[in-house]
């Protein structure tokens, strides 16, 4: 991202951080189910492809937002955890929740409005 972005709007790396496709998601399944191994993630979600939950959850890793802890046991067997940084996105996502429940049936409403009125061939 340039640095003109960046100043232009300055929550623009915190988005493109924690709402890239898939982040929230596995985060929220973290953070509300606990340690979790891959295929008990993967079932959460099942819509995600392996590769592309394996990718996330690398990518989350690196950023900090989760815990990989391996144990060497036959098989081996390997655990996600949301970790302590993570969790300070709590607020963020109760916050994202609370205006949601509040807003999107507005939301829903200016849709259907704008879908009725462009079906009429009216312009705003």
């Amino acid at each position: 991202m340039s640095e003109q972005t960046a100043e232009a709007c300055p929550i623009n790396p915190v988005v493109d951080l924690i709402f890239s496709r898939w982040t929230t998601p596995i985060l929220w399944v973290l953070r509300h189910h606990g340690r979790q191994r891959f295929n008990e993630l993967h079932g959460r979600l099942p819509s995600i492809t392996a590769k592309v939950l394996t990718q996330r959850l690398r990518r989350l890793e690196r950023d900090g937002l989760l815990t990989r802890t391996y144990h060497a046991e036959i098989p081996p067997r390997v655990e996600y955890e949301i970790s302590e940084l993570g969790l300070t996105l709590s607020t963020v996502f109760a916050t994202l929740v609370s205006w949601s429940d509040a807003h999107l049936p507005a939301v829903e409403d200016a849709r259907r409005q704008y879908d009725a009125d462009h079906d009429l061939g009216t312009h705003l």
